[in-house]
């Protein structure tokens, strides 16, 4: 099976030579392998391509992909059109469970719940003719999903979807967040979601005005309220605090009890927490997309940090993620850059103190704490964006500051090359090219209008653009923000290497623990009284700084045989007994009296 797309976004016929059609070999012995279409964009076949790569290698703008493809993936889920992204395997739904889906951005799991909840009859790849359902269910007649989409071909199934990208919500709809909720309170429980997800403050603001947390918080309040047969949640945890990110997960693991659960996540650790399988999703993004059958959630999750999938005996990715407990220390004796003043910043209801440190050259500097408690007022009062009540003002190094919430000018039409050239004399460089724009995937996006950016790619641009300018200090507020796993591999990569190729100092502010884990050298943590008083301290040592925060969280980890960090479940055995030792990171569940008895279980 061999795959011919063309990515259109970055088809430009009218800008090239038609380099694809000149150097193919078959176009030259007189077939039409490959032509431009009506639409003014490459057209290739399929079954005249002998698949030579040619044309991938010639295309001045990436925007070819030939692919051969296993001969068992004979027949599609779904193609959106010739030499378009097709979808192979379906995740299945199953009652009373939540089951996890993992894997990159733009490998069909959106289109994978649009079929599901009955947006999108599947086509399996047919273009000669519609589709009916008699014919799909023919081709599911035997397999666990032909009973679901039984239901789904019947319109009986009602589903309830959390879009990934939140920030659509308010221009959907206008009003205050009360209203909204009270429209969609289905099943009577809104008074426990505001209870449990910290709302009530916040009834009366406008959607317009939210921040990306409580606008994430609402996201999941309306998706929990409606009653459906089916719920998909689809990124629930960006932008949210590790405390809030466990209380979705409660959340969600109740409404499983009522209907089932998919849930697309790129926090493992959530995931993990929450799932009972889950199903990885691999390929290559916007080309082909291929979803497993589902597995044990642990099993599954090793396997896709390891990159190889054992029951399909298929390698995913060149290389394993890797979990060193003591990979972020450096025997690099580091040079103090500078020294954090101590400050004060006060806000009508909430005051920061900031009691001072030292940042060193090269390091990466993780920054930890609960949403509303100061963070964000900290990195802006050291880029200069807001000014301290009392201390010293921030003048002496200077600062590259990537804010919490990326946005793009609707009526800019510069592309990502351009922002990035202007940021930089560098560009052209084969330092800038190897070390920014191939591991951060940019190379495709170069041509591309930032306002027409989805939120990962938005993303990726604002860390390369932050990364790009001239500075002593680059601070980056949650850059694994709508980024899957593997990207967030690379960025942590990226930002590492930053640091000790400027041998500046970096600081990373982030919720999400494996990043954190994998990228910091010390940390710096912020506690208080989210809304009204916030504290930062430190920088510690990763251990110390890790048990203070989450022993003020009440939440413990603990270290499967890979490496990788577990939340334990609240009250279980090793929660307690990780509690009583003060060792609330930084533990290996194989010295527990529990795991010598019987392995890795928690209970």
């Amino acid at each position: 099976m061999r795959l011919a797309i063309v990515h259109k976004d970055r088809c430009h016929a009218k800008k090239c030579a038609h380099e694809c059609i000149i150097y193919c070999p078959r176009v030259r012995t007189g077939d039409e392998t490959v032509t431009i279409g009506e639409n003014g964009r490459a057209v290739i076949s399929e079954e005249l391509c002998v698949g030579c790569g040619i044309c991938i290698k010639k295309c001045p703008f990436e925007a070819l992909d030939i692919i051969q493809l296993p001969e068992e993936l004979d027949t599609p889920v779904n193609r959106y059109g010739p030499n378009a992204f097709v979808l192979y395997g379906l995740p299945q739904p199953v009652a009373g469970k939540v089951t996890g889906v993992l894997g990159p951005n733009g490998i069909g799991k959106s289109t994978a719940v649009k079929i599901l909840s009955g947006q999108v009859k599947p086509n399996l790849g047919i273009f000669d003719h519609e589709v009916e359902w008699d014919e799909i269910l023919k081709f599911y007649s035997g397999t666990e999903l032909f009973d679901y989409l039984q239901k789904v071909a019947a319109k009986t199934i009602k589903a309830s979807i959390k879009p990934q990208y939140i920030d659509f919500i308010p221009k959907v709809f206008k009003g205050t967040v009360g209203n909204l909720l009270k429209q969609n309170d289905e099943r009577g429980k809104l008074d426990y979601f505001i209870k449990e997800l910290a709302l009530s403050t916040i009834l009366e603001k406008d959607l317009a005005t939210l921040s990306g947390g409580e606008l994430q918080r609402v996201a999941l309040t309306v998706a929990l309220s409606k009653k459906a047969n089916f719920y998909f949640l689809d990124e629930v945890t960006p932008f949210l605090d590790i405390y809030q990110r466990m209380v979705a997960a409660k959340l969600i693991r109740e409404i499983a009890e009522e209907a089932p659960v998919i849930l697309v996540e790129h926090d493992i650790a959530i995931l993990d927490m929450v799932a009972e399988a889950v199903h990885l999703a691999y390929g290559k993004p916007a080309a082909f997309g291929i979803i497993t059958r589902p597995k044990g959630v642990r099993v599954g999750v090793n396997q896709y940090l390891a990159g190889f999938v054992d029951e399909e005996n298929v390698r995913i990715r060149d290389y394993p993620v890797v979990f060193e407990t003591r990979g972020h220390e450096s025997d690099v004796d580091r040079q103090i850059l500078m020294n954090i003043p101590a400050m004060t910043k006060t806000f009508p209801g909430f005051k920061l103190t900031v009691e001072g440190g030292e940042v060193r050259r090269g390091e990466v500097l993780g920054i930890v704490g609960a949403n509303g408690i100061g963070k964000s007022t900290f990195a802006k009062l050291l880029a200069g964006v807001e000014k301290p009540d009392d201390g010293k003002v921030f003048d002496t190094v200077t600062v590259s500051y990537k804010p919490q919430y990326v946005t793009a000018d609707p009526n800019s039409s510069d592309t990502v090359e351009y922002i990035l050239r202007q940021a930089t004399r560098k560009f052209d460089s084969s330092y800038y090219q190897h070390e920014i724009i191939e591991p951060l995937g940019l190379g495709t996006l170069l041509q591309s209008e930032v306002r027409n950016l989805s939120g990962g790619e938005l993303q990726r641009v604002a860390i390369a653009l932050c990364l790009s300018r001239d500075a002593d200090l680059y601070i980056l507020d949650e850059p694994s923000a709508h980024l899957d796993v593997e990207q967030r591999l690379v960025t942590t990569k990226v930002i590492k290497r930053a640091a000790e190729d400027k041998e500046a100092g970096v600081m990373v502010i982030d919720h999400d623990m494996y990043t954190i884990d994998m990228i910091s050298e010390r940390l710096l943590v912020f506690d208080g009284v989210p809304g009204q008083e916030g504290q930062a301290r430190g920088p510690f040592e990763m251990k110390d700084g890790m048990n203070l925060f989450l022993s003020n969280l009440g939440i413990t980890f603990r270290r499967d045989k890979t490496g990788r960090p577990r939340i334990n479940k609240p009250g279980s055995y090793l929660d307690r007994e990780q509690k009583s030792a003060g060792e609330y990171y930084y533990y290996d569940a194989k010295e527990s009296e529990l795991a010598k008895m019987g392995g890795e279980s928690e209970e």
